[in-house]
């Protein structure tokens, strides 16, 4: 008996040792470049470890650090002018409509307004090390299990550990340092900050950095920081010297760092940065190592455990630098890197985006430059509905609400743009928006024109409601709904060939279809919007019991939208007339929209847009920049088809260095736009979900996208519409085994390509596809308009059976498939 136990625990700490090795990223070198620092946060404070032996740097962010000060960027009234451009494009006079948005809303930003500001860096935490020239046995790791990053090596016969995490409960940077022979640690601990209004202090123990972020455009920089950095020491000596603390002789040490802003809100600075830094460190101070550590995994891991994902033997690369895993990935079959990359994406938003907070920007809170990339700001014209992606199916739904905080923002502030640019009641947002909640034009009359940011931004609100089935929280967020609906009841317009409504003017994000011109009317992303923005009104008010009446005009106004068209190339068109090029590689997809993330596009219930939507991506190719290969995986997991996504995730898994190529990811597993965006990473996390199950389509749909090479494997905790949970076990490319559990009760229809088989060995019931759970959106599309050019195709699916089940509230349901 006790060798059988023996045997049973050496197997379970084997085991134990496999899942966590799956969730190490692992280097033997120290970083050269921020693209190879790894990061970690707690959604406030984001760190990027380098790992250097001699000199170590820890580069700073806090989430409320921006350029500039309160205010919209809404200058004056512009309705005049946005008249006579849809008078010219209802002319048919594309180039002068162009010329003249150009002229009246140029590319660079005029002087007395601003295109947005940049999130900014903090600076970095230095740490010297003496005499530590000569080092063996070097590690530098981050687990994602537990949110630790890691450091150790050899000097001589002394081995130097550090281990790195961000607490969300106690909202410090905690670093711990050690020796294994007594008084071995010897280091200098500095701030520095590329800021050009900070100064910096070592007093009493404690280093401290204040600083301003910086103007930008015509707004005058006003956030104002303060750094605290307080190690505490179980032996050795701590003193001051020259702006730094150095630390003599020490066994073990453990910094703490926290930073306070004076930002409180969008409109209001009027917080103390010095007395919020001392407040979470001095309530932390006499916590001790362990406590600090173990609060902070508890917490962190009630989120990450939720979902676990194996696709292969983690144990075969588990030692393997992720580094050299990700250089070898297109030939090795190194499943459990997918496995990772899955994971991580999960890891980044837990680690960007917490209640309270700010939602994860174009770069999550990981930025080393006072003038990043794009200004590092919220692009909504993909970039950060893509960023909250992963949310709800892979079971963090409530860090979707960093993001819902800023629509309530965004739905005040954007009033002003509706009104001065449009003469519309509601509110609006243009393509860009950031920590002063801007709701106007960015970029100028080519980019920038899209008055569409806040009906994508807002199908965010629907869907968090289909998922989780949380009626309160529609009732909160209903006036933001409903302002934004009231927003396109007022600006559509009548065009003049098919008298269908649109929204005039407009464009197709960042595309082009004449040289130069990309401004026009009725573009397929924008009806496929304005279609759920009126389609989720009316549904939340009759589940609300609200506004029959203005639910009525919407519902009509809807009637009168665009169709979807098919043409001359068999493609679903993006452009109200049939200007598309088959030859256009352009990054953005933005009229697939209705593929996903909507519903809009469904193989079972119009077969001929799903044909043209596939063929659409046929003409666009699939190396494009990280975002876009990431929402191509979704899209190709929408089209059922899980090799080509998986030919995606292996594009996206190829290594970069120097970010020259298009596409790709960094040593540190981040996506590569390039540079650096952090969409890439949460759009294929969301992409591999969608493999695996899928909601959409009025049934969970079982393995949807299962490629040929991902034989066995198991999921547990994804997220389904109407409240479900799924875990799903596959041998042989085929269901094994399926657990339900239902958080809301009512009906379950099930979609797959096996027979499945209750707890008592009887077949599911066969679908009849009367009943409904009202969670299962089953709104009607228009018809087509189909070129008559393009091709008669037909669409042949796998055969599925489709099952009903009813459950209960809380119950778990079993399912087997033979």
């Amino acid at each position: 008996m006790k060798k059988v136990l023996v045997i049973f625990i050496c197997l379970f700490n084997w085991c134990y040792t496999v899942c966590a090795q799956e969730h190490i990223l692992r280097y033997t070198v120290e970083a050269k470049n921020w693209n190879e620092a790894l990061p970690i946060g707690n959604g406030r404070i984001g760190g990027m470890l380098f790992g250097g032996v001699i000199d170590d740097k820890i580069q700073l962010n806090e989430e409320t650090v921006w350029a500039g000060e309160p205010g919209n960027n809404i200058t004056k009234d512009y309705y005049n002018e946005v008249q006579d451009i849809r008078k010219l494009l209802f002319d048919g006079k594309y180039k002068e409509a162009q010329q003249m948005a150009i002229t009246v809303f140029p590319k660079s930003t005029p002087k007395d307004n601003n295109y947005g500001v940049p999130y900014q860096t903090v600076g970095n935490l230095n740490l010297h090390f003496y005499n530590h020239d000569s080092v063996t046995s070097y590690q530098r790791n981050l687990n994602i299990e537990n949110a630790i990053g890691e450091v150790s090596y050899k000097v001589n016969d002394v081995t130097y550990k550090r281990e790195y995490f961000v607490s969300y409960p106690d909202q410090v940077m905690v670093v711990r340092l050690t020796a294994s022979k007594p008084n071995s640690l010897n280091f200098d601990v500095g701030l520095d900050s590329p800021q050009l209004n900070h100064g910096i202090a070592a007093k009493n123990g404690k280093l401290k950095l204040i600083g301003t972020a910086g103007n930008h455009e015509n707004k005058k920089g006003k956030i104002t920081f303060t750094t605290l950095v307080v190690p505490k020491i179980t032996d050795g000596e701590l003193q001051e010297e020259n702006n730094k603390l150095q630390v003599k002789n020490a066994t073990e040490a453990v910094l703490l760092l926290s930073i306070g802003t004076n930002f409180k809100n969008y409109k209001d600075l009027s917080q103390n940065a010095d007395e919020i830094a001392a407040k979470f460190i001095n309530k932390k101070i006499q916590k001790s190592y362990s406590d600090l550590k173990n609060t902070h995994v508890q917490d962190y891991q009630s989120l990450f455990k939720r979902v676990q994902l194996s696709l292969g033997d983690a144990a075969k690369n588990s030692d393997t630098p992720t580094d050299e895993r990700l250089k070898n990935f297109a030939t090795s079959g190194d499943l459990s890197l997918v496995s990772l990359y899955f994971q991580f994406g999960r890891y980044l938003l837990i680690s960007s985006s917490r209640p309270g907070g700010q939602p994860a920007n174009l770069q999550g809170i990981w930025n080393h430059q006072l003038a990043p990339p794009w200004d590092s700001k919220y692009t909504v014209n993909i970039n950060t509905e893509m960023n909250y992606w992963p949310a709800e199916v892979t079971n963090l739904s409530e860090l979707h609400q960093p993001l819902f905080k800023m629509l309530e923002e965004l739905s005040v502030t954007g009033q002003e743009s509706a009104q001065k640019m449009y003469h519309a009641n509601g509110w609006n947002m243009h393509h860009n928006t950031d920590i002063w909640r801007i709701s106007g034009m960015v970029d100028g009359g080519f980019y920038g024109f899209w008055p569409m940011g806040g009906a994508w931004l807002t199908q965010h609100i629907w869907q968090h409601y289909l998922f989780t089935g949380d009626q309160k929280f529609l009732e909160q967020y209903y006036p933001v709904l409903k302002s934004a609906a009231a927003f396109y009841v007022d600006v559509l317009q009548e065009e003049p060939e098919n008298k269908w409504l649109v929204v005039a003017p407009s464009m197709s994000p960042e595309n082009k279809y004449i040289n130069g011109v990309g401004i026009t009317y009725g573009t397929t992303m924008d009806n496929q919007l304005v279609f759920d923005v009126f389609s989720n009104l009316v549904q939340a008010s009759k589940i609300l019991n609200k506004d029959a009446d203005f639910a009525a005009t919407v519902a009509s106004l809807k009637k009168r939208l665009p169709p979807m068209q098919i043409g001359q190339h068999n493609q679903l068109q993006e452009w109200i007339k049939d200007w598309d090029n088959p030859g256009n590689k352009h990054r953005h997809i933005s009229h697939l929209y209705g593929l996903h993330p909507s519903s809009q596009i469904s193989p079972f219930k119009n077969p001929e847009l799903f044909n043209a939507a596939q063929q659409t991506l046929e003409y666009r190719g699939d190396k494009s920049t990280g975002w876009s290969m990431g929402w191509k995986v979704n899209f190709w997991a929408r089209l059922l088809n899980g090799n080509r996504a998986y030919d995606l995730i292996k594009t996206q898994l190829s290594l970069v260095h120097d970010g020259t190529e298009e596409g790709g990811t960094y040593p540190n597993l981040l996506d590569a736009h390039p540079p650096f965006q952090i969409d890439g990473n949460f759009g294929c996390t969301a992409g591999i979900a969608e493999m695996l199950l899928q909601s959409h389509d009025e049934a969970l749909h079982l393995l949807p996208a299962l490629p040929s090479s991902w034989t066995q494997g198991n999921v547990k905790g994804l997220k389904a519409r109407g409240g479900f949970e799924v875990d799903i076990v596959w041998k042989n490319n085929e269901i094994k085994e399926v657990e339900i559990t239902s958080s809301l009760g009512g009906l379950c229809r099930i979609r797959s390509q096996e027979k499945l088989f209750d707890e008592n060995g009887l077949e599911l019931k066969q679908s009849t596809g009367k009943n409904k759970n009202v969670f299962y959106e089953d709104i009607p599309i228009k018809r087509p308009i189909i070129s008559e050019k393009a091709e008669k195709r037909t669409l042949e699916l796998p055969t599925y059976f489709v099952y009903d089940l009813d459950t209960k509230k809380g119950k778990t349901y079993k399912l087997t498939s033979k």
